[in-house]
C-alpha cells in the first residue's frame, strides 16, 4: 500500500475543501452583511487556515513519495476523502458553537456538527437542527448556512470528481478515482480522457446552477442568499434549506414550486446524457432506457399518490402548519409531483407534509427512496438502472422455473447484460437491504439507553433507509417537520456511515474493513 501517495492526494483535497470554506464568508457577506455573523465569520476563517495549513503541510512532506495510485490506494483515498473531507467541514459549526452558541445547541457536540457535514456532502440533507430559537435552522449565522448548501454542492457530483478536474498528474489513478465515486453499475457517454469527462460534468453542473440561481432570483422572486442556498441544494439534491419550513416557506409564490421541481428532475439524470446532449446526439438521449423509466417512474408515482390523496379526501397541511382543505384534482397533482419528485431524486426537500397522509401514499414515498434516480446523477439510493435490472433478472428467474430448456438473454435496451453486471447488480441489491435492515436495527438497540424521545420502529426504519439512500427526512420523528438531533452519539455516527455508504454506494467504504485489503499483495 502506497500510504505517501494517499496522503498527499488528501492533503491537496483537504487545501482545496479549506478554499471554498475561506470564500463562503465573502459570499454571505455581499448577500446578507455581517451584523450577527462576525462570530461564524472568524470561526470559518480560522478552521479554513488552519486546514489549509495541515493540508499543506500533508502534501509536502509526502510528495517525494512514489506517485503511483493503484485499485487499493483509490478505494483507500476516495474512503478518506469523505470521511476526512466530513470531520473538515464540521470544523466551523463546532468552533462557532463553542464560542456564540447558548447551551444545549447540538451544534456544542462535535458528533451532531460531523453528522450535519456528511448530510452536506453526501447530499443526504438530515439535519440536526429544528424546534424553537435559537436551535431552529433560521437562527444558524448566514455565513454557516451558505457553508451548510455549499457542501452539498461540492459533494454533488463528488469532491473525488471535482479533485481530478483542477488537479493535474493523477494519470491512470484520476480513473481508477473517477470510477470508485461516480454512481451506476456502468459509466457510459463519457470521453475516454477521465480528467477532461470530469472538467465536463462540472462545466455541465455550473451552468445547471447559475440557470436555476438566474430563474430563481427573477421569476422567483427570492433574494440573493436564498437563491443561491436552494440552488446548491437542488442541484446537489441535497434538500438544506435556510428555512424550517423547507420549500413550504415560499408556498404562496407561483413560481418557486415549479422551478425546484424541474431542477430537481434535471439534476437526476444522468450527467452523461447531457455531455450527448451538447454533442448533438438527441437519438441516443431518447433511446436510454434508464431515463424512460425515471421518467415513468415519476410519472406513477405522481399518478398513484394523487389519487390515494383523492379517495381518501387528505387535507394538505404544509411545513410551515398552514391546512388546505381536501385538494381537487390539480392540487393533489401538485403536491403529489411535489413529494414524488423529491423522494425519488433524493432531494429530500419538504413542502406538504407527508407524516399525515394516507399509509399507502407514505408507502410509495418510502419505496421511491429506496429506488433514487439515474445513475450518473447527483442523487443516492439504488438508482432506477439497477432496480430496473434487478426486475429483469427476476422475470427471467421465474420464466426459467417452468421453462428451464429456454435460455433467453437477459437484456437492457439493445444491451446483452453480461453474468458478470447481472450477479454484481443482484449483489449490490441484497447488500443495501442487509446494510438498511442492520441499520434499523442497531438505530433500535443505540436509542433504548436514550431517555429523551421515544423511538417507534417507523422511525427507526425510515431513519435507516433515508440516510442510506442520501434522501434525508423519514417519517415519524424524522419526517418533514421533525430532525435527528434527539438521537444519541452512536446513533448519528452510525448514520454517519450510512450516508458514506450509500454515496460511495458501500463498497469503497465496506472493504476498509476486510483484514485482506490491509495485507500486502
Amino acid at each position: 500500500m502506497n500510504y505517501a501517495m494517499v496522503v498527499n492526494q488528501f492533503g491537496l483535497l483537504v487545501m482545496l475543501l479549506s478554499g471554498f470554506m475561506l470564500i463562503a464568508p465573502a459570499v454571505a457577506a455581499a448577500f446578507r452583511g455581517l451584523p450577527g455573523d462576525a462570530s461564524a465569520v472568524g470561526a470559518m476563517i480560522i478552521t479554513g487556515t488552519t486546514s489549509l495549513l495541515l493540508g499543506s503541510v500533508a502534501f509536502l512532506l509526502s510528495r517525494k513519495g512514489d506517485k503511483f495510485l493503484g485499485r487499493k490506494e483509490a478505494l483507500l483515498l476516495v474512503a478518506t476523502s469523505w470521511i476526512g473531507g466530513a470531520l473538515v467541514a464540521a470544523l466551523p459549526f463546532w468552533l462557532w458553537a463553542l464560542w456564540d452558541s447558548p447551551a444545549g445547541h447540538p451544534f456544542r457536540s462535535l458528533v451532531h456538527c460531523y453528522f450535519e457535514a456528511m448530510s452536506g456532502l453526501t447530499t443526504t440533507g438530515a439535519t440536526v437542527l429544528g424546534g424553537e430559537q435559537p436551535i431552529d435552522i433560521e437562527s444558524l449565522p448566514p455565513s454557516l448556512l451558505l457553508w451548510r448548501s455549499l457542501t452539498h454542492w461540492l459533494g454533488g457530483l463528488g469532491i473525488v470528481v471535482l479533485f481530478v478536474a483542477v488537479l493535474p498528474g493523477l494519470g491512470v489513478g484520476g480513473k481508477r478515482l473517477f470510477n470508485i465515486e461516480a454512481s451506476g453499475p456502468a459509466k457510459e457517454g463519457l470521453q475516454p480522457q477521465i480528467r477532461e469527462t470530469a472538467r465536463w460534468l462540472w462545466y455541465i453542473y455550473v451552468g445547471l446552477t447559475v440557470a436555476e440561481f438566474l430563474l430563481l432570483r427573477t421569476l422567483g422572486g427570492l433574494d440573493s442568499f436564498d437563491s443561491l442556498n436552494h440552488t446548491f441544494a437542488t442541484l446537489s439534491t441535497g434538500g438544506f434549506s435556510t428555512r424550517n419550513a423547507s420549500i413550504g416557506a415560499f408556498e404562496g409564490n407561483l413560481f418557486v414550486y415549479p422551478i425546484i421541481i424541474t431542477f430537481m428532475l434535471l439534476a437526476g439524470v444522468n450527467f452523461g446524457l447531457y455531455y450527448k446532449l451538447g454533442r448533438g446526439k438527441l437519438t441516443n438521449i431518447f433511446a436510454d432506457t434508464e431515463l424512460r423509466v425515471y421518467l415513468g417512474l415519476t410519472a406513477l408515482g405522481t399518478v398513484l399518490i394523487a389519487l390515494t390523496l383523492i379517495v381518501n379526501q387528505t387535507p394538505i397541511t404544509m411545513t410551515d402548519a398552514t391546512v388546505h382543505e381536501t385538494p381537487g384534482w390539480l392540487g393533489a397533482f401538485w403536491h403529489s409531483t411535489f413529494a414524488t419528485v423529491t423522494s425519488l431524486t433524493g432531494t429530500g426537500f419538504c413542502a406538504p407534509d407527508f407524516e399525515n397522509w394516507p399509509f399507502l401514499a407514505k408507502g410509495l414515498i418510502v419505496t421511491i427512496m429506496f429506488v433514487g434516480p439515474c445513475s450518473g446523477s447527483t442523487g443516492g439510493g439504488m438508482k432506477v438502472i439497477r432496480v430496473w435490472v434487478g426486475i429483469k433478472l427476476l422475470l427471467a428467474e421465474i420464466e426459467h422455473i417452468f421453462r428451464p430448456q429456454v435460455i433467453r438473454p437477459v437484456r437492457l435496451g439493445n444491451t446483452t447484460l453480461d453474468p458478470e453486471l447481472r450477479l454484481g447488480t443482484a449483489i449490490y441489491l441484497l447488500g443495501v437491504l442487509v446494510l438498511f435492515a442492520g441499520g434499523a436495527f442497531l438505530v433500535m438497540f443505540f436509542e433504548q439507553f436514550n431517555s429523551q424521545q421515544d423511538l417507534d420502529p417507523i422511525t427507526a426504519l425510515t431513519a435507516s433507509i433515508a440516510t442510506l439512500s442520501n434522501v434525508g427526512p423519514g417519517l415519524g420523528l424524522v419526517g418533514p417537520t421533525g430532525n435527528y438531533g434527539g438521537f444519541t452519539s452512536p446513533s448519528l455516527l452510525l448514520m454517519s456511515l450510512l450516508m458514506a455508504l450509500g454515496r460511495l454506494e458501500v463498497y469503497a467504504i465496506i472493504v476498509l474493513f476486510s483484514p485482506t485489503f490491509w495485507r500486502r499483495d
